[in-house]
């Protein structure tokens, strides 16, 4: 997550997604989970996934999108701790510790497995939930996240440091403080939210080790003109296993892996993307619609 150096232009230059309105949700709630009272909400039938926004944001910011997700699958959508309707509660904002508190989330809930799917600052938790409990981890999407903080393009790190409560009536008007203020539980928590997020991110990681751990298919997913580095992406499709050789005549070679670069794309559009979702869903249900040149001539 970092916030665009003009507020205002990102205000204006918000992408509106002419899709389906999403469903209300059919079961919603909250379970204390390590000292954070996390919201959650059900929708749809089917195999479960586990949606999870980005920085700043809330499950509302995947609305635009969740058709896509609901037509056959069930999916919890948690709001993070801080946002939306959660709580900041006393802890720090730490993507270790949320990617545990989302497993035992979703054990609490009755899932022993299910599909994950996590943008931005919600990637880096839904990567840490897949490190830590990859046995409750079907398949994973990662959607515009780095796996270290160097992954990010030099000039976003002084952008994200300069996060914090100084920000707050600035902000006011964007989309980010709007969302927030219609569904926070307590709406003068905005700026701690800002120094507790600032923190975060002014906080060196380096998930190398953690993306060894990632024994289930995993798809990575960004925007052409994304925040991360291209140089970045490669080399985190490469530490999954992709990328390194041809796949050969019958894919013999091809990584589980799967690595989209999604055209016209910046990082602050790719969630609300009906192709993000699309391509997502179609590597979640385990399919491909890649052509078997063999089977055309055999025709």
């Amino acid at each position: 997550m970092a916030l665009p150096q003009n507020l205002k232009a990102q205000e204006e230059n918000t992408p509106m997604t002419d899709t389906t309105t999403a469903a209300a949700p059919q079961k919603s709630g909250r379970l204390s989970i390590n000292g954070i009272d996390y919201y959650y909400e059900i929708r749809g039938k089917g195999e479960p996934l586990l949606l999870l926004h980005g920085g700043l944001g809330s499950t509302g910011m995947f609305e635009p999108v969740m058709p896509v997700f609901t037509d056959h699958r069930q999916v919890i959508a948690v709001d993070l701790q801080g946002h939306g309707r959660t709580p900041l509660g006393n802890r720090p904002i730490d993507l270790v510790a949320l990617g545990a508190d989302m497993a035992g989330l979703t054990k609490a809930l009755g899932y022993d497995k299910l599909d994950v799917l996590g943008y931005s600052f919600g990637a880096g938790v839904a990567l840490q939930f897949a490190a830590q409990a990859p046995a409750q981890v079907n398949r994973l999407v990662l959607v515009s996240a780095p796996y270290a903080r160097d992954g990010f393009f030099p000039e976003m790190l002084p952008q994200q440091a300069s996060v914090g409560a100084g920000m707050a009536e600035m902000m006011k008007g964007t989309p980010m403080y709007i969302s927030y203020a219609a569904v926070a539980p307590d709406i003068s928590e905005f700026p701690r939210l800002l120094d507790a997020m600032g923190a975060l991110m002014r906080k060196p990681y380096d998930f190398s080790a953690d993306v060894e751990k990632l024994a289930m298919p995993v798809m990575l997913i960004f925007g052409d003109s994304d925040m991360v580095r291209p140089e970045h992406i490669v080399d985190f499709y490469q530490k999954l296993g992709g990328g390194l050789k041809d796949a050969g005549w019958m894919r013999e070679n091809m990584s589980k892996n799967r690595l989209a670069i999604l055209p016209d794309l910046t990082h602050y559009e790719a969630f609300a993307s009906p192709l993000m979702a699309t391509v997502a869903m179609g590597f979640l249900d385990g399919k491909s619609n890649a052509p078997n040149w063999a089977e055309q001539v055999s025709k």
